[in-house]
């Protein structure tokens, strides 16, 4: 099968040619329709903290048909078309029935998707119904990880809600925000690119004045926002939140950042404001993700800005790594 592979840290994406892989027992092939290209997967070829080294398949937002099945498989059949959560676990624990996976002493993360095909579990398979395509399967992941961080905020109807940064995983925030019946959802960013998108997704507004960021979304807002989900990852932000929120309010932190960062912990304290870390997701919201857009909500489908050919991924990998245009891409390994 052909595959992007990563050559190490630093060095661009090659195309290759690997064996074509059989399932143990157990275990599932899936035939790659759609897979995400994730900020994290550009992320993960710069920074050891992930543990990704030469040889590694990236790709953990994908959704396919099931073409191969190991031994002892039950639920799926060959044709059957799947969105495929990264996240792996034992299936049978206390958290993994709760649908708590991220927790299961067992857990790993699923890779493999910027391929024509990959192995993986049906305990981390779901399901496509008629209603959504494999370009919807492909986004369930990154609304999964925004619904979570959502439902962890403790947001209200009528909340002031504030993202920073417009990427897929803020632009998902603010689509679950005003689902859920936020008063006013401002997204701020470095610049306009993203602008006309995160409205198409729901939100209420969207400012890009880099000198001037808190002055910017206090004036968008009229006041403090209530919750402020950060979803850059960037050392600052956290400091930055601090002065945009509410006292009592809430920050959400959902990008993710490997590097150190400093804050005026007395400034957070003198206004208790409180601090919520959030990662992954439950199975539940997976499926929930899911429900929305099999329910016909057309916000999350703007997400995806193009799709690309699996050929084609090692350059635009590189693109993306500069900001443009560009929101989620999609990459289709047969297309």
């Amino acid at each position: 099968m052909r595959a992007v592979v990563m050559q190490g840290l630093h060095r661009p994406l090659a195309l290759e040619t690997l064996p074509d892989p059989t399932p143990d027992a157990g275990e599932i092939v899936v035939k790659v329709g759609r897979c995400g290209i994730c900020g994290s997967d550009l992320h993960m070829t710069e920074d050891p903290a992930y543990g990704m080294t030469a040889g590694s398949v990236l790709g953990h937002e994908f959704a396919g048909e099931v073409v191969a099945l190991g031994k002892d498989v039950e639920g799926f059949a060959t044709g059957d078309l799947v969105a495929v959560s990264p996240l792996k676990s034992c299936g049978h624990c206390p958290a993994c029935v709760a649908g708590e996976v991220a927790w299961c002493e067992h857990f790993g993360l699923q890779g493999g998707g910027y391929a024509e095909y990959a192995v993986t579990r049906p305990n981390q398979c779901v399901r496509l119904p008629k209603s959504a395509s494999l370009a919807d399967g492909a986004i369930i992941e990154p609304l999964a990880v925004a619904l979570h961080g959502i439902n962890l905020s403790g947001m209200k109807t009528g909340d002031k809600m504030l993202v920073l940064g417009g990427g897929p995983i803020g632009l998902a925030a603010a689509f679950w925000a005003r689902r859920r019946g936020a008063g006013a959802v401002l997204v701020q960013d470095v610049a306009l690119f993203q602008a006309e998108r995160a409205l198409a997704m729901g939100a209420t507004g969207f400012v890009a004045e880099p000198d001037d960021p808190v002055g910017a979304a206090e004036r968008a807002l009229g006041g403090k926002a209530d919750v402020v989900i950060e979803c850059v990852g960037r050392p600052g932000l956290i400091a930055q939140a601090v002065e945009q929120v509410r006292p009592r309010g809430t920050i959400l932190l959902l990008g993710l950042c490997t590097q150190p960062d400093t804050f005026n912990s007395f400034a957070m304290l003198s206004k208790e404001v409180r601090l919520v870390t959030s990662a992954f997701f439950h199975r539940q919201e997976y499926e929930a993700a899911l429900d929305a857009l099999c329910s016909g909500a057309p916000e999350p489908r703007h997400l995806v800005s193009d799709t690309i050919a699996l050929a084609a991924t090692p350059e635009r990998f590189e693109a993306l790594r500069r900001r443009t245009h560009d929101c989620k891409v999609l990459i289709n390994p047969f297309g």
